[in-house]
């Protein structure tokens, strides 16, 4: 089982920055790719980035490329998002999640990933 606790969520303006942590209970370079998801109210859970187990390989959503940036620090336990020029449609809860994997597996896919953390909101103000 794995443990994963979300934090650096806030209230910024557009534009803004904001770097988000999720901190895990077991060395995530030991088996786990990790992503990054969120949810609007009212809305369906999106993927917003992945990154491998070794840290090699990323992937985005169209929607936050160019300004979001993922990365992760193993002898940490934990992963980053950060969130450069942030606009009111990034307002969302932010989740963390795991899956075990390769070295150098990703994926986007929401049912693919079986650890969640609890979320944390993001809330951009115009």
């Amino acid at each position: 089982q794995v443990q994963l606790v979300e934090s650096g969520g806030g209230l910024v303006q557009a534009g803004d920055s904001l770097r988000l942590s999720c901190a895990a209970s077991v060395r995530t370079s030991s088996g786990y790719a990790m992503g990054w998801f969120r949810q609007a109210p009212g809305k369906e859970r999106e993927f917003v980035s992945t990154i491998s187990r070794s840290g090699d390989i990323t992937r985005y959503a169209d929607s936050v490329k160019g300004r979001f940036t993922i990365s992760r620090d193993n002898a940490k336990n934990t992963v980053y998002l950060q969130m450069n020029s942030l606009k009111p449609e990034d307002t969302a809860v932010y989740y963390c999640a795991a899956r075990a994997a390769g070295s150098w597996s990703i994926s986007i896919r929401r049912s693919e990933y079986p650890y969640w953390g609890q979320g944390t909101q993001v809330t951009v103000s115009s």
